[in-house]
């Protein structure tokens, strides 16, 4: 095992966490501020993918998808709290979780209704395509490079939108005393509008960066969904700080095992019996880590209790 793979790949699991990271942001915003279990995430995150890849092949243009899968994924997060979420907030978990399954099922058939059932993909732009040459002579595809800049930067961007400005402000009151912003005069109905919207655009963003390096099909969002609760209850529910740690330890862990361990194996056990057996391994081994994170830290690294 040489050093320049191990290099590689943990910069794919850098790539991988900032992408879950996207997400789990607005995955952890949407229940931390609301309190709603948001099953439908994952649609959100395909429709920013396929409007990503509609928008490419008519004009040719990858900033223009960019653009039209933040705004695609943005207005239905919009349109799906003004219509269903807004009435499931006073109502428990179940309902709630009942309702956005339903919104699975419906953007599933909504999409295969426009798209079709078969997949659609995304070309990597010319001008980040091919590799490019880092520091000790290490050969990595420019356009992963470039989803972990991009990441790193709507990292930081929200981050300063949540502790600088006065929508973070309120969107950090609204997380710990609702009632109390509310009598103050701020409207939560538009708040709650506005961080859905957002955390909607960033799971968006995340579909359309990702639908240049696998196809974009009907469903693709709920693996995703999975791994993004794995991240926000590794990283504590609510925590943006939490969902950034959380996706790069989820990130690593899964690239990592599933590049390490059968080459372990191999040293112990019959080259094919050994590859079977890591790889069962490697995919259990996020769940291990949150496991183990519970036991330590029922609220997560940075939750609250």
């Amino acid at each position: 095992m040489s050093t320049v793979l191990l290099i590689e790949q943990l910069l794919n699991g850098v790539q991988f966490g900032l992408m879950l990271f996207l997400m789990a942001a607005g995955l952890t915003l949407i229940f931390g501020v609301m309190g709603i279990i948001n099953l439908a995430h994952g649609s959100l995150y395909m429709v920013g993918a396929f409007a990503a890849a509609g928008v490419a092949a008519a004009t040719g243009s990858f900033t223009l998808a960019l653009i039209a899968s933040l705004a695609a994924a943005a207005a239905a997060g919009a349109l799906v709290e003004l219509t269903v979420i807004r009435r499931l907030y006073a109502r428990d978990h179940l309902d709630q979780v009942l309702a956005t399954f339903a919104l699975i099922l419906i953007f599933s058939e909504g999409t295969r209704w426009v798209f079709g059932s078969f997949p659609l993909f995304l070309d990597v732009p010319a001008a980040l395509a091919g590799p490019v040459t880092l520091p000790g002579g290490i050969q990595y595809p420019l356009y992963r490079l470039f989803i972990i800049v991009a990441g790193l930067v709507v990292a930081a961007g929200l981050f300063l939108l949540i502790s600088r400005t006065r929508i973070g402000i309120r969107i950090r009151a609204g997380e710990a005393d609702r009632e109390m912003i509310a009598a103050l005069g701020v409207d939560i109905s538009r708040l709650y509008t506005l961080v859905f919207a957002l955390g909607a655009a960033l799971a968006g963003l995340a579909g359309a960066l990702v639908g240049a390096i696998q196809s974009v099909q009907v469903g693709m969002g709920e693996p995703v969904l999975i791994l993004a609760f794995v991240v926000i209850v590794i990283g504590g529910i609510g925590s943006i700080r939490g969902a950034f740690v959380g996706a790069l330890l989820v990130g690593l862990t899964d690239t990592l095992g599933r590049f390490l361990l059968p080459v372990i194996f191999r040293a112990f056990m019959d080259p094919s019996a050994a590859t079977s057996a890591g790889s069962a391994l490697a995919s259990m081994l996020i769940y291990i880590l949150m496991a183990a994170v519970l036991v330590a830290r029922p609220t997560g690294l940075f939750g609250k209790a």
